[in-house]
């Protein structure tokens, strides 16, 4: 798989434009507030421009023009457009589409050059570790580099963000000129996704099958970097590894067997203002973990980082809390080599229609899938947050929709947690489906990927996603969850009927879904301490299907 070098020249370059800069806001229109606004697009707030830097609805860019947040500030209204505001992203004065353009896109933009003047340098040479400030010069392999993003600049790992051969150095510093030659060319384009930029979900009654959320071309091994996740099979099993004793035990991530294609780190600690941390349970050894998941990833493996859990919370309620947040997330990623995020907040999060964490984690999605063009993105939500918007759509009811509808085209897998809760109310039938039943799974399946009605029709309609970014969420045995437990026959002939429309009980897909991703389990844990009972019945059953 391609190395997660960051090329965004839109969004790093685009934090070095200040007020100082004056800008020609004719055209741009006057933010609003209920407006949705796509990347690139150009706005006015009390006589200043802006840029949007990737998605945004209901964010001031007075407030959320800082590092790493939606809108960069181009400057005061009052003049010329600044040749030292270099976006690279058209200015558009209309208004925009309210579907979030995808990050993802699998057209990569055309690299453009522009002349460096050349000479010998004066600056001092890099030396990883060292405090740089924001437009300080260095020098580093025959090349001068500016400093965009102090922080970066600075770290430690020079494997990363040393000016010009770090995996991520563009995420840090750009390049001012050669230090030998008289000029040279700059490319700055992104790099191509391996993800599809399509934002349209599959008809639903259409059986063509949809593209795999990532390149087959993509390599596994010793050279993925963090955020560069693998691609996954076409049919793949997930389940969490917990970090800590719920009566399964602790178990090392080395031990974790083979059939498992994406393991969910479970969880992340909200650490205050919205920092998060990982804190590894006693009986884990820190450098042992590290070195278990480098392994697994040398595997082709996907070893996922997840906020929430049944007690789990994060703090997402203003600018500074995302910024905390998406710092401290991307500090553990390069720490412990993760591939990506997962989101599985519960009733504790406070997850509900309106509240700030949505918004804020959206925008905190957006900006670490900048950083890592590859992150994994899941989300696990328990089903009253996702099909139960079909009964009501308030509260909590249906509250991840807006999250999931505006992260689309970052999303990996969404793996509805299908227990815990009771049954299933669908549009397919007048009672509520059971839980556990192969109708309960397939009917919550189906409205993932075929869509459904809010509110029974009075809110509007969600809008589906592709079938491969959708898998079911179960227990993985009878110990482990409270109910809604299925018997690894019924998963199958679930998995069996949204794939080739065969083994269904009284629900059936309007076509099959060849692309169904697959399933999740809780947990890896408590499938080991059972004798692996569910991987592997339904790990060999997800395998031989085509």
């Amino acid at each position: 798989m391609k190395r997660s070098v960051i090329a965004l020249a839109a969004l790093g370059a685009s934090f070095l434009s200040t007020s100082a800069f004056a800008v020609s806001c004719a055209g741009f229109p006057v933010w609003n507030s209920t407006a949705a606004y796509g990347g690139g697009t150009q706005v006015q707030e009390a006589g200043k421009g802006y840029k949007a830097n990737w998605w945004s609805q209901g964010h001031s860019p007075a407030s959320y023009s800082g590092q790493w947040q939606e809108w960069t500030l181009l400057g005061a209204c009052d003049g010329a457009v600044s040749s030292s505001s270099r976006s690279s992203v058209a200015p558009s004065s209309s208004a925009p589409s309210s579907v979030a353009p995808s990050s993802k896109s699998s057209s990569s933009i055309a690299p453009s050059s522009s002349s460096i003047s050349g000479g010998n340098c004066s600056s001092p040479q890099y030396a990883a570790g060292t405090a740089y400030a924001a437009g300080q010069l260095v020098q580093n392999a025959g090349s001068e580099y500016r400093c965009t993003i102090a922080g970066w600049c600075g770290s430690t790992a020079g494997w990363a963000y040393a000016p010009g051969t770090g995996a991520h150095w563009q995420q840090a510093w750009e390049l001012v000129k050669s230090c030998g030659a008289a000029s040279s060319s700059v490319l700055s384009s992104v790099a191509p996704s391996s993800k599809s930029s399509s934002s349209v979900a599959p008809s639903s009654t259409s059986s063509a099958s949809s593209t795999s959320s990532r390149s087959s071309s993509s390599v596994s091994g010793n050279n993925r970097v963090p955020g560069d996740a693998a691609a996954l099979p076409k049919h793949a099993l997930v389940g969490y590894w917990h970090n800590f004793d719920n009566g399964s035990g602790v178990i090392r991530l080395a031990d974790v067997d083979a059939s498992w294609d994406v393991i969910v780190i479970a969880f992340v600690d909200d650490a205050g203002n919205g920092s998060v941390d990982f804190r590894l349970d006693p009986a884990l050894n820190k450098a042992q973990f590290i070195a278990d998941v480098a392994a697994k990833r040398a595997q082709g493996k996907n070893i996922v980082l997840s906020y929430g859990g049944e007690k789990g919370t994060v703090t997402l309620n203003n600018s500074t809390n995302l910024a905390n947040f998406v710092n401290s997330t991307a500090a553990i990623i390069n720490e412990y080599g993760f591939d990506g995020v997962d989101i599985d907040l519960e009733s504790g999060a406070g997850v509900m229609h309106g509240a700030p964490v949505i918004s804020n984690m959206v925008s905190a999605i957006k900006q670490l899938n900048a950083m890592y063009p590859d992150l994994y993105v899941s989300m696990a939500p328990e089903h009253p947050y996702v099909q139960g918007g079909y009964v009501a759509y308030t509260g909590i009811w249906g509250a991840y929709l807006p999250m999931i509808d505006q992260l689309r085209n970052e999303l990996d897998l969404l793996h509805v947690q299908l227990y815990n809760n009771g049954g299933l109310a669908t549009p397919y039938a007048a009672q509520a489906y059971q839980a556990g039943t192969v109708d309960m799974m397939v009917a919550s399946a189906r409205m993932l990927i075929e869509g459904f009605p809010l509110a029974n029709g009075t809110a509007g309609n969600f809008k589906g996603l592709r079938p491969d970014q959708v898998a079911l969420g179960l227990p993985s045995g009878p110990r482990a969850a409270g109910s809604g437990q299925a018997t690894t026959a019924d998963i199958n002939k679930a998995v069996d009927c949204l794939v080739k429309r065969t083994n269904c009980s009284s629900n059936t897909p309007l076509a099959a879904y060849a692309d169904f991703r697959g399933v999740m389990t809780w947990s890896i844990n408590w499938d080991v301490k059972d004798g692996r009972i569910f991987s592997v019945p339904v790990g060999n059953h997800l395998k031989a299907l085509p």
